[in-house]
């Protein structure tokens, strides 16, 4: 994994995801696949020196919802982060359009709020069962 350092890359998309998450983890693989163009640093929530790199982001934000921090410090969470990556990769415009129907933004964000809480009884490993399913 790449470690936490300061970006000079004007364009560059910083995804922080739950790197205990199972789920999470995979996903953050596939947009890995998907960003043919490098925009996207990937990185977990529990990389070193994360709050200090990005002190506008409570540390509790990390624990609640997937982190999207763009240019010039822009940041969506939860499904608007879901949304923009959407936006931003070459793979995503495909299915990012819906996005524009109406309601699905609440709908996605009540889906991502219920996946956000239930993520770690999902394709869960062994820390899942050492936490009895719980957030770390």
């Amino acid at each position: 994994m790449k470690r936490t350092v300061p970006s000079s890359d004007p364009r560059r998309y910083t995804v922080v995801y739950d790197g205990t998450c199972t789920v999470c983890t995979r996903l953050s693989r596939a947009l890995g696949k998907w960003d043919r163009d490098g925009d996207l640093e990937m990185v977990p929530s529990q990389d070193p020196g994360l709050i200090e790199r990005f002190p506008s982001i409570p540390a509790a934000a990390y624990a609640d919802a997937l982190q999207l921090i763009g240019p010039n410090g822009q940041r969506w969470q939860g499904s608007a982060a879901i949304e923009e990556l959407l936006n931003v990769l070459p793979r995503g415009r495909l299915i990012g359009w819906v996005f524009s129907i109406p309601l699905a933004r609440g709908l996605a964000d009540r889906f991502y709020r219920w996946f956000a809480r239930n993520r770690y009884h999902m394709g869960c490993g062994a820390h899942c069962r050492a936490s009895g399913g719980r957030m770390p």
